[in-house]
């Protein structure tokens, strides 16, 4: 089913967008699968090349406060990743408007269960040579949540996800001082790390021979604590409970101390509390089973915090 958020497009669109990003014409496109936010196309151009062409929601889609602008966004992770740590390999960014981005393709197809400790372990080497790149504030980029250090700004960024639950009505775990009691924890965060959010296995591709071959989907990104990036790879689970996790292995995080763990925790709340809130953005109905089952791991996640 397409997400409300999803603009219904057809080949014909996405040449008209190739058109005015690259001057040149296509071959043949075909949508692509996976996501639930933009409309992503792949695309053959007349020169032999093979493209990625993401289309941003219409404007008449309601979406949660943190998505605005994320197809510039996308862009920008692209950009500064690739000028910071070139050996970490993301789509080149050939044309962006707010509306849209055209990207090279890479090779690969996205994780699954089954694949090699190799590329999730590479992940994890490649996503510590992301975070050596510094912003100069917490938070999200433009007018979205952001604050001069990482409690203010985690604050603001859970302020905006209980808004947005409020104005879809959609019902969360109680949430009143969730942040407040641990600023000081959070304090200890003093160098806000370009993070990607959303490394998922879907935005994670691996080649035939099980290496490394992207990351994608960078549309995300904030600047903040590190560990943050350490919750969507074992997402659903605890990392830190997870030794043997290859992404560790790639990572190597310092040991987690109790510090680490509490951040972890909140982390993963926010990562819940975002996908309860943005259920009905996609067109999910509350009654579907994964309302409840994601409240189940929100609420476990506040009840050992």
């Amino acid at each position: 089913m397409r997400s409300p958020t999803q603009l219904d497009l057809s080949e014909q669109d996405i040449a008209a967008i190739v058109a005015e990003g690259l001057g040149t014409g296509i071959t043949g496109a075909e949508e692509l699968s996976g996501g639930t936010f933009a409309a992503v196309w792949k695309a053959g151009l007349d020169d032999g090349r093979q493209v990625v062409v993401k289309v941003g929601p219409p404007e008449s889609a309601r979406m949660l406060r943190y998505e605005a602008g994320m197809i510039p966004a996308e862009a920008e992770y692209f950009s500064m990743v690739a000028a910071h740590v070139p050996d970490v390999p993301v789509p080149a960014v050939l044309a962006a408007t707010p509306g849209w981005i055209i990207t090279s393709l890479l090779p690969g197809t996205p994780l699954t269960g089954h694949d090699s400790a190799r590329a999730r372990a590479e992940c994890g080497a490649a996503v510590r040579r992301v975070h050596t790149i510094t912003g100069d504030h917490f938070g999200y980029t433009g007018d979205r949540a952001s604050g001069a250090d990482w409690p203010t700004a985690f604050q603001a960024i859970i302020d905006d996800l209980r808004a947005d639950a409020a104005d879809w009505n959609v019902p969360l775990p109680p949430l009143d001082g969730v942040v407040a009691r641990h600023r000081d924890v959070l304090a200890a965060v003093t160098r806000p790390a370009l993070l990607h959010f959303d490394l998922w296995d879907g935005n994670v591709l691996v080649g035939p021979d099980g290496a490394l071959t992207g990351l994608v989907d960078g549309e995300r990104y904030l600047y903040g604590d590190p560990l943050l990036d350490l919750v969507s790879p074992a997402i659903r689970h605890r990392i830190e409970e997870m030794p043997d996790h290859p992404f560790l292995a790639g990572y190597r995080p310092a040991p987690f101390d109790e510090s680490a763990r509490v951040r972890l925790t909140l982390y993963r709340i926010h990562l819940y509390t975002l996908m309860i809130a943005e259920g009905p953005s996609r067109g999910i109905q509350l009654t579907d089973g994964r309302h409840d089952h994601l409240t189940g791991l929100l609420e476990r996640e506040l009840a050992d915090l």
